[in-house]
């Protein structure tokens, strides 16, 4: 079948639920996960024939995004932080906003006015290097133990390990499922040529009582589930059908439940001086902050996401 006409049917298909430009992205990065071809393969080379064996499943890909499946978990793939993890419908797909949680987690210093941590932290001007500000390797300076909670596909858990190698991380997860797609994780190349450890996966409940025997921790991140019953109407179908309800929503009547639970786990594993980061509902900024604050937890700021958007809490031990 002729490449051009695939495309064109891929996106008659699911126009019906996307807008027609991003359903033909959706098809075009579909093809290019299964097929091989780019996004110009077709105009490059317009007679581009696709193998009549390959098109059954690629119009079974066609029904099942037209259903409202997410691309991501008809290929089983989602990128994040520039690496391509393994999904399924068990876990959240990573969105591009938690990339900086993240930066947050790998940058030396998180108080307001240090860093920006939407800017990528290959390096960083610290002013504790020496000799005012300089430049210096994440690696020289960076936390060496790294708790993430709620843990899901390992997306964060990874990304730490990776970036800095020497790091050591443990996630945690009351899933078993989702825990099983966050070891299965395979970045072998890379953690053979970088010499990163391999993350440790907990299954325990957040909303529990901390883990005694895990040591402490310089840092604790956490991408909790923050998404309120109530908002149910105003997220997309492909979202709420397939996404697992259990890593995003709490109930209206306590929609701050995990971030209440993560302080409980910083006050008995972080150490002095760690430093927290949680991604945060943007409508309820001020009231997760003052949660961090009546702890006892010291320098607690709200930083805002590419949208400008209340979209993580940081702290200190």
């Amino acid at each position: 079948m002729n490449l051009k006409d695939l495309i064109k049917e891929g996106i008659n298909t699911i126009s019906s639920l996307y807008p027609e430009g991003e359903a033909r992205e959706m098809v075009l990065a579909y093809l290019e996960h299964r097929i091989g071809t780019t996004r110009h393969t077709h105009i490059l080379n317009p007679d581009y024939v696709v193998g009549d064996e390959l098109v059954p499943d690629i119009r079974d890909a066609y029904s099942r995004m037209a259903s409202g499946e997410p691309l991501q978990y008809v290929t089983g793939q989602a990128y994040f932080y520039g690496r391509e993890f393994h999904v399924t419908p068990d876990v959240l797909i990573p969105r591009p906003e938690t990339e900086i949680l993240c930066r947050t987690a790998l940058s030396p210093m998180v108080d307001k006015g240090t860093l920006d941590p939407r800017v990528e932290p290959t390096a960083l001007t610290h002013p504790l290097a020496g000799g005012g500000m300089s430049c210096v390797p994440l690696s020289t300076i960076g936390p060496k133990r790294v708790l993430d909670l709620c843990t899901g596909s390992g997306c964060i858990a990874w990304t730490l390990v990776l970036e800095m190698p020497g790091t050591e991380v443990t996630g945690v997860d009351i899933s078993d499922s989702a825990l099983a797609v966050a070891s299965g994780q395979d970045f072998a190349e890379e953690m053979t040529r970088t010499g990163a450890k391999v993350p440790e996966f907990l299954k325990a409940d957040v909303l529990g009582e901390p883990l005694t025997d895990i040591g402490m921790f310089d840092v604790i991140v956490s991408n909790p589930p923050y998404v309120m019953d109530s908002e149910k109407a105003l997220m997309r179908s492909n979202v709420l059908d397939h996404e697992p309800h259990l890593a995003l929503f709490v109930p209206d009547d306590d929609p701050l439940v995990f971030y209440r639970a993560v302080a409980v786990w910083a006050l008995k594993l972080l150490k002095s001086g760690g430093r927290g980061v949680v991604e945060i509902n943007e409508a309820l900024g001020e009231e997760t902050a003052e949660i961090y604050r009546n702890a006892g937890f010291s320098h607690v700021h709200i930083i805002k996401d590419l949208n400008d958007k209340d979209r993580f809490v940081a702290f200190i031990r």
